[in-house]
């Protein structure tokens, strides 16, 4: 075994920074054209270390399905950006954390059609004791009623629902739901 000196490996370090900076964003422009449209729209980059392109797929079937593809991948992105890539990994491990570049906005819980809003008065905030799950329930099903009370009625079951599904759906999500077996 060789040691080698600390300039030696802060020197192999640095090239490596140097040398991924570089390649990264080049890989990045042609990601698209080497993978095709679908493919890049279930993918994302993340980095290079050591040699290996690190992906996230948008989900573990991709992520599995692309790694039996994986050496034709890294054939054509050696050839296009003249680099010695040695292996990719996929994993939907980043898909989340990573840019959301072409994916749907996410949406708040406000804007969904069965958001009902709270009235936290500072009496409600106070959760009450209860001596047992029967209690609890009950005082469960009392919150339930006066939440609903002012809620328009579905016309099909009468049921209380929030304004946003029958405006969207005419009926309740229940009754919605019935209707789309």
């Amino acid at each position: 075994m060789s040691f080698k000196s600390i300039d030696h490996i802060l020197g192999n370090i640095q090239r490596s920074a140097q040398w991924q900076e570089q390649v990264f964003p080049r890989l990045l422009k042609c990601w698209v054209e080497v993978v095709g449209t679908a493919v890049a729209a279930q993918t994302r980059p993340l980095s290079i270390q050591r040699d290996v392109l690190w992906v996230a797929t948008s989900s573990a079937a991709w992520a599995q399905n692309l790694t039996f593809g994986r050496k034709t991948i890294l054939m054509q992105l050696n050839q296009k950006l003249s680099t010695s890539l040695v292996d990719i990994h996929f994993s939907t491990a980043e898909w989340k954390n990573s840019s959301t570049t072409g994916t749907k906005p996410t949406v708040s819980a406000s804007e969904h059609p069965s958001y009902v809003a709270d009235d936290l008065t500072a009496d409600k905030l106070v959760p009450p004791k209860l001596d047992n799950a029967l209690d609890g329930f009950e005082n469960w099903a009392k919150k339930m009623q006066e939440r609903s009370h002012h809620l328009p009625l579905c016309p099909q079951c009468q049921c209380p629902t929030p304004p946003g599904e029958l405006e969207r759906w005419n009926v309740c999500s229940l009754c919605c739901s019935k209707l789309l077996r």
